[in-house]
């Protein structure tokens, strides 16, 4: 899960780096009185959970409360690449001498974590990476070493950071390893760490995405409850089903997110737009089912329900009959095929044969049920 530059900043904070202070608003008023607390000069900044913020003139500094105030009600409503920006970040204004670049993330075909350093802070890591490649400094970290301080060193020298801020670099990216492996977290970036006029190594800025599923090692509810999520992933999350919406004419279903993918990989294949990728893990019971199904058919672009079960600790009885039941529970308004293999298929197949119709209909291979559900969608199917 992705987090709020101010949430990503208050994670850091908690791992003792040094970052400014601020204050999270929804409001204009909120805005100026935060900025009131705070002491102007400030930056007003908002948070959305995409890139280009400056750019999209998302991040004003602010001399003075008026401009609080102004910057602010220009700010909120905004639409940046696509995010509406609801909430700010109010922070006070930091002076500036150098801006350098540092981020953790997973090396997946080399199996390690991946630092990377740069003297070149302050624009797109991308860029840097296009343009003057040389510039990144990168080292790979074993999981079960870990970092040493012997090595954070080399890395901060290879990355010709101002030498005499070495000392403080080297021990604040030890500090960010360790909140990017104690925290669980997928990506910590900073983009920039500064320099400040006297010397100081401070956080400005804050990128930071969490492993969602190690929530029981963290309380990650307060992030999870500003995840951007449309209607219908909002409703699939309270039901606690893996959902993600699409744009297209054909609901899915199945079980495992890899089979999940496939549906919707041979949905695309066969000519058809898959409406979402939904997956309902190992239950496929009635009460998953129905959820499953309500979910889908509250979609209103939704012209066609393929469900794809293959059967291993799932047994095809078990989801023949949470279809069956879920049928009777959800007023379902889109025809359905199902495409049910693995584990006592036979037997899930022969319980749904009495109730199939032209509503429901069974295909034996997934092309096949991709096939006819595309066709119902498109109105060419019987």
């Amino acid at each position: 899960m992705d987090l709020f530059e101010y949430q990503g900043k208050q994670f850091f904070a908690s791992y003792g780096l040094p970052v400014s202070a601020g204050e999270a608003v929804t409001t204009v008023d909120d805005a100026v009185a935060a900025a009131e607390r705070l002491g102007p000069p400030v930056m007003v900044k908002a948070q959305v959970h995409t890139g280009g913020r400056g750019k999209a003139g998302g991040v004003k500094f602010a001399a003075d409360i008026d401009a609080v105030r102004t910057h602010a009600g220009n700010i909120l409503g905004l639409d940046i690449r696509g995010h509406v920006v609801a909430n700010l970040w109010i922070e006070k204004a930091s002076d500036i001498a150098e801006e350098y670049y540092a981020s953790f993330t997973l090396d997946r075909s080399a199996k390690k974590h991946l630092g990377m350093l740069s003297a070149q802070g302050g624009v797109e890591i991308e860029a840097v990476a296009e343009e003057d490649p040389e510039a990144i400094a990168k080292i790979w970290v074993d999981p079960v070493d870990g970092l040493t301080e012997s090595e954070c060193r080399r890395w901060v020298l290879a990355a010709n950071l101002n030498p005499e801020v070495t000392d403080q670099a080297v021990e604040l990216l030890c500090t960010l390893y360790r909140a990017y492996t104690e925290g669980d977290a997928d990506l910590v970036e900073i983009n920039p760490l500064i320099v400040t006029p006297d010397g100081r190594v401070h956080v400005l800025d804050a990128k930071v995405t969490l492993d969602g599923n190690a929530g029981f090692r963290h309380d990650l509810a307060p992030y999870d409850a500003t995840q951007p999520r449309d209607e219908r992933e909002a409703a699939a999350h309270a039901k606690g089903l893996q959902y993600v919406g699409l744009e297209g004419t054909v609901g899915v279903i199945a079980n495992g997110a890899g089979l999940a993918m496939s549906t919707v990989d041979v949905v695309n294949q066969v000519g058809g737009s898959p409406a979402n990728f939904l997956d309902i893990g190992g239950g496929a019971n009635a009460d998953v089912m129905a959820g499953a199904l309500e979910v889908i058919n509250n979609d209103p672009a939704v012209k066609s329900i393929f469900i794809n079960i293959f059967g291993g600790i799932t047994r095809g009885e078990e989801v023949a009959n949470g279809i069956i039941e879920a049928r009777q529970r959800v007023d379902i308004g889109s025809p359905m095929v199902i495409r049910l293999d693995g584990t006592n298929a036979d037997e899930g197949r022969a319980l749904l044969e009495p109730h199939l119709s032209d509503r429901l209909m069974m295909a034996a291979t997934m092309l096949d049920a991709a096939r006819t559900a595309v066709a119902l969608a498109e109105g060419t199917g019987s």
